[in-house]
């Protein structure tokens, strides 16, 4: 008979978002007269850019002339994409990062997965609490952790506790780790890592050969000169570190579905007898045997965001967000609450008040200010006692948001 993935009945009873979404659904159904603004789940609210929209219009009609169509493109990314991020991102800034290290995706959450495909299963983990909650589920997922406790935490993962004494950055642990998932601006804790920080991880992961999977979907948000938007910032990360990057949140791409992994050549990694071997010719094929690679059109729009039109246009949308960031984040603090984040990143980090659980206090913004956050505890058990306020918003939104929750 045919037999299930046995990992999957390991994972919790839902998805974090899933859940807060049929809570707001059942309030919604029971209460159609309220006004509820969502500022849990992280999804841009404004329209993408004009240059995006040109740039795809005019593929729109390549596409519909046989002598300019498109069909397969390459797995990896067309070449005129792949360029536009190295030089723009990484030459440009300073670091040494060749066209063909770029792979373009349609997510940075799908490649957070999919990189386990090309790693062991005997790895030891480290991944930070609170998280991403994706860094933790796929890994089960894929069979490289035991059961659950009462606690939620999984026997196989070495767990980086983040928290206020810490600044919510994780220190650098004592025993070896194989494989630590680091993500700056952190989601959802809204932290940032400085160059001293990163620093120490990257010398830690060269010494015990330990690869650094550095999420930095939201490195667009950073206005502190002094924080680094990217782990190869850091001398010797090329040797240690893969980075995941998106245009979701800066160019508004949630819908639209365009990312890019960043794979060093030189980066290596043992295999079972303890050779060395680069992991760049794995993504390669990896990409190329399970993905068909990103539409052609898709691929304009997001090479457009680096046109002078495109990177003016982006700086006003993450100026809009970070305002919103400032006016909830104000909010906060002014009911009285610890806050934390919404400085170089789009996420507020409130404690909660009165002792509530994260989950009362989601119910209770849902129920009493019909405002819609996400509770920290879902984030990992260093979440309890903490939930998370998106500024993906309009300004009048936020603005409301605000009153509700001076109001509360």
């Amino acid at each position: 008979m045919v037999q299930l993935n046995d990992n999957y009945l390991k994972l919790k009873a839902g998805y974090l978002f899933p859940e807060i979404g049929r809570r707001v659904k059942a309030f919604c159904d029971a209460n159609p007269q309220a006004a509820v603004i969502r500022c849990g789940i992280g999804d841009v609210t404004e329209p993408l850019p004009a240059a995006v929209r040109d740039a795809m219009h005019k593929a729109v009609d390549e596409m519909g002339c046989r002598d300019t169509f498109r069909g397969y493109g390459p797995e990896q990314g067309h070449e005129f994409l792949r360029h536009a991020i190295a030089q723009n991102d990484y030459r440009d800034r300073g670091m040494e990062i060749a066209d063909d290290e770029i792979f373009v995706s349609d997510g940075s959450k799908c490649d957070c997965g999919n990189i386990l495909d090309i790693l062991g299963h005997k790895n030891r983990l480290g991944i930070t609490d609170p998280v991403y909650p994706v860094y933790v589920d796929t890994n089960v997922m894929a069979g490289h952790t035991g059961d659950s406790d009462e606690n939620g935490a999984y026997a196989g993962i070495h767990y980086l506790p983040c928290d206020a004494s810490n600044g919510f950055v994780p220190a650098v642990p004592s025993e070896k780790l194989d494989v630590v998932y680091l993500c700056f601006p952190n989601n959802p804790t809204g932290a940032t890592a400085t160059r001293e920080q990163l620093a120490a991880w990257v010398e830690y992961a060269r010494a015990n050969r330990t690869l650094i999977l550095f999420d930095a979907a939201y490195e667009a948000y950073i206005s502190d000169p002094a924080v680094p938007h990217s782990i190869y910032e850091i001398p010797g990360a090329r040797e240690c570190a893969i980075e995941f990057r998106s245009f979701s949140k800066n160019g508004g791409f949630t819908g639209t579905r365009c990312a890019f992994t960043v794979v060093p050549k030189n980066l290596l990694a043992a295999t079972a007898t303890g050779e060395m071997l680069p992991l760049h010719p794995l993504w390669n094929r990896r990409m190329s045997t399970k993905f068909n690679g990103v539409s052609y059109i898709v691929q304009r729009g997001a090479e457009a965001l680096y046109s002078a039109e495109g990177k003016a246009q982006i700086r006003a949308l993450i100026e809009l967000y970070m305002g919103n960031a400032a006016i909830l984040r104000a909010a906060a603090q002014d009911a009285g609450l610890p806050v934390f984040g919404g400085v170089n990143a789009p996420y507020i980090w409130v404690g909660t008040p009165d002792g509530l659980s994260s989950w009362d206090m989601f119910d209770r913004m849902l129920t009493q200010a019909h405002v819609v956050i996400t509770p920290g505890s879902g984030f990992g058990s260093h979440g309890e006692g903490y939930f998370r306020i998106s500024a993906f918003n309009s300004r009048a939104n936020a603005e409301e948001v605000a009153r509700r929750i001076r109001a509360l």
